[in-house]
């Protein structure tokens, strides 16, 4: 994989050398049905926030276990309230339990015979997951070792810094220049979250050449100064981004716990 990164890119080659090996092991154990109903879960709160409710859910659904599809089915609006999910949560709970029960989120040995796009593709049915969550699924749990996700805010901030660039770059941007990384796009997107925590450290290395034609989104010019503003590359880009990164689910919260691991084990070395 070096190799790859060295041929084609020097500035990531350079940023792999700085964060050392790359420890980003999947997590099966769950099913899709409770990565998606914790992700769901998760959405727009803190991560304390959302265990409580999630314990709450677990344990009048579960008795204990992780709820199937069919008890989530069976219970009431009313008494999933009470647990803290707002009705546009239970909604989608409801949807992504009859989802799973009818085959379109499917179990998980047989999702791992779907392609990526497939995956994507099957899983964006449900009520309230969109690309940004799935994605996270085929990294953190399937181990997809060609995933970029373009929108996330923590991948687009660590390409911003890395690669000396004056703004973020939009997503479309990002998944053109990106794709020199293909077939390890996942191992590129972890090294640029890390491209975040090592700048904070004052240790990421300078960019040996800037890469040109990137579009980034651009700021409003401020407000009195008499100049016109410019209007976004693409409006909302910005916004959206941040509202997905900002969303702590379960999968998001993998990805900070495992960059923390590996700055330990580092620091023990």
């Amino acid at each position: 994989m070096r190799k790859h990164f060295a041929a084609r890119d020097p500035v990531m080659a350079a940023l792999i050398r700085a964060a050392g090996p790359y420890r980003l092991a999947p997590e099966g154990a769950r099913s899709p049905f409770e990565s998606l109903a914790r992700a769901i879960t998760h959405q727009q709160l803190n991560g304390i926030a959302a265990e409580r409710i999630l314990g709450r859910f677990v344990a009048l659904c579960g008795s204990g276990a992780f709820p199937e599809p069919g008890d989530v089915l069976a219970r009431p609006d009313h008494e999933l309230r009470a647990v803290g999910l707002s009705f546009a949560k239970i909604a989608s709970l409801k949807d992504l339990a009859a989802k799973t029960g009818n085959g379109i989120v499917p179990h998980g040995a047989a999702l791992a015979t779907l392609s990526d796009a497939q995956i994507i593709d099957r899983l964006t049915q449900v009520r309230g997951i969109g690309r940004w969550t799935v994605e996270m699924l085929l990294i953190f749990q399937l181990g997809r070792p060609d995933v970029l996700p373009v929108d996330d805010f923590g991948v687009r901030n660590g390409f911003r810094l890395a690669y000396g660039l004056r703004g973020m770059p939009t997503p479309r941007a990002l998944a053109a220049f990106g794709e020199r990384w293909a077939p390890h796009r996942t191992a590129a997107a972890w090294y640029l979250w890390r491209a975040v925590d090592i700048a904070k450290l004052g240790k990421l290395p300078a960019p040996v050449a800037k890469p040109r034609g990137i579009r980034i989104v651009k700021r409003k010019s401020a407000a009195g100064n008499g100049a016109p503003r410019k209007p976004a590359v693409r409006k909302g880009a910005a916004g959206s981004a941040r509202k997905k990164s900002a969303a702590a689910t379960g999968l998001s919260r993998a990805a900070s716990t495992r960059a923390a691991r590996g700055r330990r084990g580092r620091s023990r070395r």
